[in-house]
Formats: C-alpha cells, structure tokens, sequence
C-alpha cells in the first residue's frame, strides 16, 4: 500500500509543477508538512474514494487547494500554529473555561461582543462558541443551522472582517474563538443548491436526490425521524428538480453526498476558510449524520470516522493548531468513537448533563455513578466539555443496557424523566418545556434555561424562600460538577446571571413551532447590573461562577489527574476523586432535598488521614469531624496542598 502511495505522491507532484505551483516561495514549508501527513491522508481519501478511476487526481487537486488556503492563512495564525498546535495539548489546561451564546442574543454583534470581553473576563473564560452567524435564510433557518454562504455572515451581525478583528482581541486576552462547521448539509438557498435547481448536474450531484420514490423508501425504512413535529420522513420534494432531496433534519437543509469527492474537495476548502478567520476550535455539527448507506440507520457509520479524519489531516497540513470537537448526541459506546487526537480532541459530553440531571429528579446518583464509571475514560490527550445545557435540548442519552443492569427500565424511566422537567409529575421542582414529541415511539426532549429546569422559576412564582434557596443551591452543585471534572466545562450565558425561561418566542411566527429559543435569553441588563449585589439571585449566582473559575485556574488538578468515581455508601451522593501526585481533590455532591452527614474518615483513608480544606468556603475536616452536605450542597475538599 504505501508503494502504491509512493507512486501517488510521485503523480501529485508531477502535477503540482505542471500546474507551476511548486514555484511559490511558499511551497517549500507547506510540501514538508504535506511530506509529514501524505500517506496517512491518501490512506483516508483510498478508504472513501480509492475505486474511482480519477482518484489521483482527486488526492492532487485537493492538496493543491490545502495550499492555496494555506498561503491565505494570516501570519498571526500560522505563528499561533507554531506555538500551540494540537500536540502541545494546551486545551488539557485547567484554565480552560468555556462560554456559549448567539452572537445577537448576547451583545447584538460582534462589535457588541468585544465591548462585553470585560464580562468575559471577570467570568474568567478562556473559550468562547459563537454560534451560527453565517448567512442563513432570513426567516426558517434552524438557529443558523442552515448555512447559506460559510464565507459570508449574517449581516445583523456585522461582517467577516468583524470576526477577524474579534478573534484578535479575544486572543489578545486569552480567549480562543470556537465557530461551527456545519457539513452534513447546507441550507437549500446556498450557492451549490441553487445551481442544483437551475439545472446544473455537477452541484445536483453534491446532494443525495432521488428520481424514483421507491428508492427513497429502500432507505427511509432504517432512518429515524429527528424532528417528528414538524415532519415525517427525511426527505421532501423539490419541484425545481423534479426528484426527492436527502433532508435530514428541515426540508430547507440538504444532505451533502461525500460519496462524491468533489464534495469534500469543496466543504475542505470552506472548513479552512473559516479557520483562516481566527477560529482555534471548530464544532463539527451532526457528525454521525454526514455517510449513507442503503440498508442501515446512516448513522455512526465507519465511513464517517474517515471523513472526519481526512478533515482533520487536512487540517494538520494548513492549521496545525485547530482542534475539532464532536456533536455527536448518540449512544454513549458511539460517543467515545469519535474522540480521538487524529479525529476529534473534544467532544460534547451528553451523557454526563443528561445524567447530572436525572440525578436531580430520582435524588439517587446510582446511575450517573454507573454511566460515569463506564464512560466518562477517553484517549489521552483529549478532553469532555461538559455542560449542563446548550442551545439544544435535553434528551435522555443514557444506554439502556446500563440501566438495565441497574433493573431500570429504560422507556418507562425517560417518561418519568420527562413529565418530571415538564413539571407535570408529583413533586416536580422544573418548569421545563416539550420538545419534539413523537406519539409514535412516545420519545421528546426537554427545552428549558438552567435555572428554570433546577426550580428558581417555580420558586419564584410561589414565593417560597426555602425552595428558591435549594434551587439555587441545585443549579449552583451542577455548575459546581461541570467545573471540576476532567475537562472543559461550558456556561452557556445567561445561565451565570440565573436566566429564566423566555416565553417571548411563542409570539414569534419564525420561532413559535421551536421550543428551543425558551433557552435562548436575550442580554439581562438588569441581571447585569446585580451581579456584584450578592443579596440578588443575579449576583449570588454570578459570584459563585467567578468563585468556580477562580479556584479551578488556582489549581492544576483541575485539568489533570485520572477521575475515580467513588462509593459514597449514600444512595444521594456523588463523590469522586482525582490525584496529581500528592495533591487529591474529592468533590462530592448532595442530590438528595435533605442534609446529609459523612464522616472525614471516608474521605481521609484515600489521602493518609491528613486533614482536607473546601476550596469553596475555606474550611478544614480533620480526621475525626463529620462533612455537612447541605441539600443540594457541593464541596471541593482538597488534600495535600
């Protein structure tokens, strides 16, 4: 095989002096890295293309364009490349914190965004995620999940060059730039779409169209429905080319066929083109979607593990020092196959917030206990961001085998999951909102900002300030899990100033049929405005998140040392453990709505007996002292430092 590519590279490079490239003064750095990657990336472009009779030229005409994006990339990047590529690991660092937002919501711009970089800084982020600003169609646009040019923005929002100055002024102050790389689909108003339906067969073949019905229904059989309210099946009829498109999210967002190598030599170009903007961190955006297969779900298919892996190669060639992070809301044993340094360093932990908050509804953590100890270990040198809600929905992506073995069963319990977050089950404290119901399989997903799902909204109405305080507590104790975990936790804004559901959206024609935007807050300037006043909810909420971030970047075992997932012998509480030499932090949280006792003992015959300090409030437990576990409490106990 690498004979076989010898004679390959051999061929490119024949075309490459052809094509006079080779003559640029820029080549000769850029051919060495293309030396350093060339059969490791022909070996991944042979897996997905290798039985095409033009498939050297394919592999040529792709490095000649990682070039062309390469001489394009800004001389601060390429330095930036130099001092922190991938293999540095400097994503593993406990100063890494993470925020999300949309560019509108939170500061209406990006010259919005960098006046509130100050903000940022006082919550002590290191990592932001915009999200979707490219253009997209002005009204259905699934949250600028349907990309209509990657290389222009939404206007709203300001321009490219925006982003570009953005990226400098977050660097500048510590903050990477974390954008989408939306490449399972398009939107169908893109350029390439456009082509399609104005008859152009070379940009109908970037997407999977079908002229016979019957064959859509040879592959509709396997799929599932993703968003079951507004439609059935995953494919809708376009009359401009008379055949079936692959849609399979929103009929106005259609499925790319890498099958097609020109499809990759395309979205390649647009991944890069992003990069070059200033962006250190992309999401990739439905990853288990992006390969098809007749006679299977089209999902999580070994193919579309090569193409992320090409992608990454392509980009270790041009952008040494961007990392690739999965959104992949699969089975967690699916999950971990996507997390890998030469496929995606980063990855969405959906299991650990679904979990975190299942634990909230039982008041036991025996599951969240089995799940984490059978999943939460990844490869080396990568790294969970773990979040506790994103601008998505919650579903229950627990593996019902593991609850099996817990004699849970899985369906029943997603129900009461369910009716509990949409407050309609005895005792419930969320005011949480439905999302997606499908009568067929009696599957939703539940939409709701933090602090309404934790109960402060219902709190609030009712007037009960016990209950406000525990639900502050609550939310606080799953903020206070994300941040000392292995890995990058993420606040998605709003959250840190304890927003609440926004209801606003049911009268907006565009948004009303997606209940989604209900955890989409706009800016609170009055929370704003409390958030040094710790006698509001605002500023005793927001304090405690500066606290969080202070103490994690104050100690390196935050973002190092293996987690040990402990036997608390209390059906309510969490307790785990990481070690860095002779440093030992536990963290253990009370799910239960009572105090809870523990003696130090449990915790002392781990580190010697020596005495511990909580990070959080500054108090010792000696040896023979008992831990107070508030409801809904949380302790950082710190031994040997």
């Amino acid at each position: 095989m690498k004979n076989q590519f010898a004679e390959l590279l051999e061929f490119c490079t024949e075309y490459w002096q052809l094509r006079g490239i080779t003559q640029d003064e820029s080549w000769e750095s850029f051919y060495q890295r293309v030396l350093d990657n060339f059969v490791r990336f022909a070996e991944q472009l042979y897996c997905l293309y290798g039985q095409r009779a033009e498939f050297g030229f394919q592999v040529a005409t792709i490095i000649e364009n990682l070039f062309y994006a390469y001489k394009q990339r800004p001389a601060y990047l390429k330095k930036r490349d130099e001092q922190f590529p991938v293999e540095s690991s400097w994503y593993l660092s406990q100063n890494m914190i993470g925020a999300v937002a949309y560019v509108d919501r939170f500061a209406e711009s990006f010259k919005g965004i960098q006046e509130r970089v100050p903000y940022l800084q006082e919550l002590g982020i290191t990592y932001l995620h915009v999200m979707p600003f490219y253009k997209s169609p002005e009204k259905e646009n699934d949250g600028g999940y349907a990309v209509s040019s990657y290389r222009e923005t939404d206007p709203k929002l300001g321009t490219i060059h925006d982003v570009q100055e953005l990226s400098k002024v977050l660097l500048d102050r510590g903050i990477v730039l974390v954008a989408d790389f939306i490449f399972n689909h398009t939107s169908d108003e893109h350029e390439w779409a456009l082509k399609a339906k104005a008859g152009n067969k070379t940009f109908e073949q970037f997407y999977w169209t079908f002229a016979n019905y019957e064959e859509v229904q040879e592959y509709q059989v396997y799929l599932r429905d993703i968003f079951p309210e507004v439609r059935k099946g995953s494919f809708t009829y376009c009359k401009e080319l008379g055949k079936w498109v692959w849609t399979t999210f929103h009929s106005y967002q259609w499925d790319l066929r890498y099958e097609n190598p020109a499809v990759f030599n395309a979205m390649v170009q647009e991944m890069l083109a992003i990069a070059n903007n200033g962006i250190s961190v992309l999401r990739l955006d439905a990853v288990a979607f992006t390969w098809k297969r007749k006679g299977t779900s089209c999902e999580n298919l070994p193919e579309a593990h090569t193409l992320i892996q090409a992608f990454r190669t392509a980009a270790k060639i041009v952008a040494p020092s961007l990392l690739f992070k999965s959104e992949a809301i699969v089975h967690p044993a699916e999950i971990a196959k996507y997390i890998d340094r030469e496929e995606c360093q980063l990855s969405y932990n959906p299991l650990l917030m679904a979990e975190l908050w299942e634990a909230c509804a039982t008041k036991e953590v025996r599951l969240l206990v089995h799940s984490l100890r059978k999943h939460f270990h990844i490869p080396e040198g990568c790294a969970w961001v773990n979040y506790i809600r994103c601008h998505d929905d919650i579903g229950w992506t627990f593996a019902d085998e593991d609850a099996a073995e817990l004699g849970i069963n899985g369906y029943d319990h997603r129900k009461f999951l369910n009716e509990f977050y949409m407050g309609l089950f005895p005792g419930s404290f969320s005011r949480g909102v439905s999302f997606q119901y499908n009568p067929q399989t009696g599957d939703r997903r539940i939409c709701g900002t933090a602090a309404s799902l934790a109960g402060v909204e219902l709190a609030l109405e009712h007037g009960n300030g016990y209950d406000l305080d525990r639900a502050v507590r609550r939310l606080l104790m799953l903020y206070g899990i994300i941040y000392a975990v292995s890995g990058i936790p993420l606040v998605y804004l709003g959250d840190e100033l304890a927003a609440l559901n926004d209801y606003s959206y049911e009268q907006d024609p565009h948004r009303c049929s997606d209940t989604r935007w209900v955890h989409r807050p706009r800016w609170l300037e009055q929370h704003y405005n409390d958030r040094h006043t710790i006698t509001t909810l605002a500023g005793k909420v927001f304090t405690t998140f500066c606290m969080y971030g202070r103490i994690r970047k104050a100690h390196d075992i935050f973002g190092t040392g293996e987690l040990e997932i402990l036997d608390s012998e209390h059906p309510s509480i969490l307790a785990l453990r990481k070690q860095n030499g002779n440093t030992i932090l536990f963290v253990i949280a009370n799910f239960s709505e009572h105090n809870v006792s523990m003696p130090a003992w449990r915790f002392h015959n781990h580190t010697g007996g020596k005495s511990g300090r909580d990070l959080l409030t500054g108090k010792l437990l000696g040896d023979g002292e008992e831990l107070m576990l508030e409801s809904c409490g949380i302790v950082w106990l710190l031994y040997g430092a």
